[in-house]
Parts: structure tokens; C-alpha cells; sequence
């Protein structure tokens, strides 16, 4: 794409990866670009991450995609066009663009500041088209300026590992010093450092026998890493659970301190046994995240500015995104996975 003065050349297509069918590889497919609506932008993407909520949607795990859809949500990416309504972000201005795509503004979530749980809720590579593509449109609302070291492909985790990870992690409390990460992939390799910024302990549970993503955890300042069949050095005031697996809550939950919080950080996860009401007792709260909301987005992304976040990503090009997402599937990235769009000059 070439630019005259301040007019950005846009060309008449683009490439983008296509879920077609649930359970099916990604396809190539060339689309015209589309067009924004009023109160929409153009962009052209950079970077966007590759989530384990992507394989959620391939895998039909997450039931109501559109189809064909164009997936991801992690994006970041250059404002080329803006529809003739928007007024918060500026063409040639390089945003991020998460999850949360819209919201009614409406309902009686969005009405009492819960807009992640609105009623009408549009997500971005989901029931929208997302960034597995050169050129995306999207609701400026949903659009957020990135501070300057993240607006490449290192920014792109923090649109949803990071911004979710920070959710569930306000909800562990203030005073939780001993904090357990069960699953240490995208999100806990980010909210590590924010929560040894913060003078807490973290203690990561991984896959059994996954000695890697072990040693990860430790060279990324845990004080403790193991099997999540393991019993911890010490008992955790708190606990996040970023894997999709649902025997891990009692065992999360029989870990944790009396009042402490279990959070269930992901989107998906798979049913949870029976347990023994002992394990709840003792005033410990058991609780989901679901989605983000823009105050989320802005005060992570100002936090990360000012903690230094360092994302560690893998890199791949737009038409290899079916290894991205096995690499992902089979535990072969440390860290995020990315996907770096072959147009970007």
C-alpha cells in the first residue's frame, strides 16, 4: 500500500484466512476490501494474535460462529479510512482491536457498567470478521490507541491474553500475596510480570509432565512451577484458571487459602466434577470472567505501558496460520503465537 501526502492508497482486495466449516482447516480466500460504515474504520492490519479462544470457535466448541468467518482478535493495526461519524481515532493512528466488538448500549448490563455481558454483543473473529486477514473493519468505540513499544506485533497479546488475564486478575484481591496460575501459556506469561511488579508469588501449574512450559515459568519469575496434579510448596490466596479444564477447579479450589477467590478466566472450559462442599467452605469464592470491557482495555493498556510488559511471540505469516493454530493446539509455543501480515511496508 502506497501513501500520497496524507491520502492512504488502498488497494481493490485483500487475502485473508477463512474458517468455511467447524473442524476444517483455514482456507485462502481473496475478498474486495470492505467498506466502513459510519461509525466505522478501515484498517489495515499488522499483526494479530493467534488465541486458544480461535480454536474454541474452529473446533466447535463455541457454538455460533458466523460462517464463513474470518477469525481473530488480537489485532493490531493502522487506521486507512474513517467512516464520516467517528471522531475517536485518526486515520494513519495505529490502534488495537480486542475481543469485544459491540455492545447496545442499551440493556440492563450495558445500562449498570456491564457491557461485557451485553445481551447484544458482537465479538470480533467470531460473530464478526476478525483479523486472520490484510484489511478488517471495525466500531471505532471498540478501537484503543496502543502506547508506541506495542504498536507491532509484540502488542498483539495484550488485546486478549493480556486484557483478559488483567480482568480475572482484579478479581483475585488486593491482598492475595501467593497467587496460582494453572495453565502457563499466553495470558499467565503476561500477568506474571504484572503480578511480581505488584510484590506478589506466583505459582504455575501446568500440563503434566510439561517440563518446558515449567521451566518457562520459572524464567519468567515464578517462585514454583509443576504438575497441576502437584501439591504446591505452599498453600495460594488466590488462583486463576486459564487452561479449558474442569478438573482443575476442585483441585484449585483445595489449594487456595479459606477466603480466597478461584477465577475461571477462560471462555471455554470443560465441565466441572462434583466436589466436596469442604472445598468451598471457609468463605472461598468460586467465579467466571466473561469478555472485557473498553475501561479493562484502557486501564490494562496504560498499566502495561508503565510495568514494561515484554510479550514473548512467535511469529508467522498470514497463509500459515493452520500451523499457528496447531502449534498452539499441541503446546508448542511459549508465550503467544502471532500472525504478521505480508503487506505491511
Amino acid at each position: 500500500m502506497q501513501s500520497t501526502g496524507n491520502r492512504l492508497k488502498i488497494p481493490a482486495s485483500m487475502q485473508a484466512m477463512v474458517l468455511e466449516t467447524i473442524g476444517q482447516p483455514l482456507v485462502m480466500k481473496t475478498f474486495p476490501i470492505p467498506v466502513p460504515s459510519s461509525q466505522q474504520v478501515l484498517v489495515k492490519i499488522i499483526a494479530c494474535g493467534v488465541c486458544r479462544t480461535d480454536l474454541h470457535i474452529i473446533d466447535g466448541e463455541l457454538t455460533a460462529p458466523k460462517l464463513p468467518l474470518i477469525p481473530g482478535h488480537e489485532i493490531v493495526a493502522r487506521v486507512v479510512k474513517a467512516g464520516r461519524e467517528t471522531s475517536r481515532v485518526k486515520t494513519g493512528e495505529i490502534i488495537g482491536i480486542p475481543w469485544l466488538g459491540y455492545t447496545c448500549g442499551e440493556c440492563k448490563y450495558c445500562r449498570k457498567g456491564q457491557e461485557n455481558l451485553c445481551e447484544s454483543a458482537l465479538f470480533t473473529g467470531y460473530t464478526i470478521d476478525g483479523g486472520y486477514a490484510e484489511y478488517a473493519v471495525t466500531d471505532e468505540r471498540y478501537c484503543f490507541p496502543l502506547p508506541s513499544q506495542y504498536a507491532n506485533a509484540s502488542g498483539s497479546p495484550l488485546l486478549c491474553a493480556g486484557v483478559i488475564g488483567y480482568r480475572s486478575y482484579t478479581m483475585t484481591g488486593k491482598h492475595a500475596k501467593n497467587l496460582g496460575i494453572y495453565g502457563f501459556g499466553a495470558a499467565a506469561h503476561i500477568l506474571v510480570q504484572l503480578a511480581i511488579h505488584e510484590d506478589k508469588r506466583i505459582f504455575a501449574f501446568t500440563s503434566d509432565g510439561d517440563v518446558e512450559a515449567q521451566k518457562f515459568a520459572m524464567e519468567q519469575g515464578a517462585v514454583w512451577a509443576g504438575d497441576s496434579s502437584q501439591l504446591p510448596a505452599e498453600k495460594m490466596d488466590a488462583a486463576i484458571i486459564f487452561a479449558p479444564a474442569g478438573n482443575l477447579v476442585p483441585k484449585a479450589l483445595s489449594n487456595t487459602n479459606k477466603g480466597g477467590t478461584v477465577v475461571c478466566g477462560g471462555i471455554h472450559m470443560s465441565d466441572i466434577p462434583s466436589f466436596p462442599y469442604r472445598l468451598l467452605w471457609g468463605e472461598r469464592v468460586l467465579r467466571s470472567v466473561a469478555n472485557l470491557t473498553r475501561k479493562d482495555a484502557e486501564d490494562f493498556l496504560k498499566l502495561a505501558s508503565q510495568v514494561l510488559i515484554n510479550t514473548q511471540i512467535k511469529t508467522y505469516p498470514l497463509h500459515q496460520a493452520n500451523d499457528a493454530l496447531n502449534d498452539l493446539r499441541y503446546g508448542m509455543v511459549h508465550g503467544a503465537a502471532v500472525l504478521v501480515m505480508d503487506n505491511n511496508d
